[in-house]
């Protein structure tokens, strides 16, 4: 069966590297490694997310939901220390990464779970959940997450989302407005789209 960073285990031989990045104006340091998604940088549809993110009117914990090995969440946690990021992955190395990269911040206030989308904390409620989707897996799988979001979102919670035009935005933005009733496009950036769909 072929790998892919949303595959649960991976056989390649571990490669760590690590490097800096800044995000919403703060210096961090991620260590990646092999079978995890954008190994060699925060992605550019990561970066966008991130940099058009705004915390909601709200109080509540996040969600990161594909987390990888951390960057959106870390961001989001180092900059509301007083609110719980929870993190969810499938992929066994990226969450080993996201704690190893939530230690080399001095981000403590995160949660690292195993989960299929959000099956791990269907019992939880969150004030915000954020995903950059594992679009090679599929639209079942992305669709999923949608599904999920709306069912663990708390009333007046916020899904923001982002894809790439070419790789579905038309079919995401059709499928969220059939979960949710306030659904906007928040920007466009060389192709990358920055959904926010509102639990009302």
């Amino acid at each position: 069966m072929t790998e892919h960073y949303y595959s649960k285990k991976t056989d390649k031989a571990s490669d760590r590297k690590v490097w800096t990045s800044v995000l919403r104006g703060r210096s961090f340091t991620f260590c990646s490694d092999h079978a995890v998604f954008s190994k060699n940088g925060v992605d550019f549809g990561s970066r966008v997310l991130i940099d058009s993110f705004e915390f909601p009117d709200l109080d509540g914990d996040l969600l990161d939901v594909g987390c990888g090995y951390g960057p959106i969440r870390l961001a989001l946690a180092k900059e509301a220390p007083s609110r719980e990021v929870v993190m969810v992955d499938v992929n066994d190395r990226a969450l080993e990464l996201a704690a190893v990269n939530a230690e080399k911040n001095g981000v403590t206030n995160v949660d690292i779970l195993e989960s299929d989308g959000a099956a791990a904390v269907k019992d939880r409620s969150f004030a915000a959940v954020l995903t950059n989707p594992p679009i090679r897996a599929g639209k079942e799988v992305v669709h999923r997450i949608f599904e999920d979001a709306s069912k663990v979102l708390k009333e007046n919670g916020e899904l923001w989302v982002v894809i790439q035009k070419k790789q579905g935005a038309p079919s995401a933005e059709k499928k969220m407005k059939e979960l949710f009733q306030d659904v906007h496009l928040v920007k466009k950036v060389k192709g990358y789209y920055i959904y926010k769909a509102k639990k009302v």
